[in-house]
């Protein structure tokens, strides 16, 4: 289970030259990230779509990768919040990229909080994140299968 109790300012200097590297790519082809929504219509644009889901997959596993490595995994929070931000912040991802990241990072501060002052032992990430988490998961699977209308 994931903690940011043994997290220092030594381990964040670290894991941001690979953030930055991997969110600078994505920030900077947002657009073409609209456009591979599409599909396979988005190469009929004149969009490489092999390239840009390699770059995209690349970029994701640095940030992942580099995250991980510092704070240890940390679950449910790469499935509930890109939802959230998409229901509030809508398909572009000129918004949804920058609101997912601030929403995911609020998030999980407040629960690192919740779970120091929830006792005198520090309550795992990963449990607290799975209480909160999976009702919103069924919550969002049932709505899916009645539309979002």
């Amino acid at each position: 289970m994931g903690s940011l109790a043994a997290v220092k300012d030594t381990d964040v200097y670290m894991l941001l030259p690979c953030f930055i590297i991997g969110i600078m790519p994505l920030y900077l082809l947002r657009w073409k990230l609209n456009v591979l929504s599409f599909g396979e219509e988005a190469q009929t644009m004149g969009l490489n779509i092999n390239r840009l889901r390699m770059i995209v997959i690349i970029c994701a596993t640095l940030m992942t990768s580099s995250c991980i490595a510092v704070s240890g995994l940390i679950g449910w929070i790469g499935l509930v919040i890109p939802h959230l931000a998409r229901a509030v912040a809508g398909p572009d991802y000129k918004k949804l990229l920058p609101y997912a990241v601030v929403t995911g990072g609020t998030f999980l501060l407040i629960i690192d909080d919740i779970a120091r002052c929830a006792s005198s032992l520090e309550v795992p990430l990963g449990i607290l994140t799975s209480i909160l988490g999976a009702p919103f998961f069924i919550y969002l699977l049932m709505y899916s299968r009645r539309g979002w209308n």
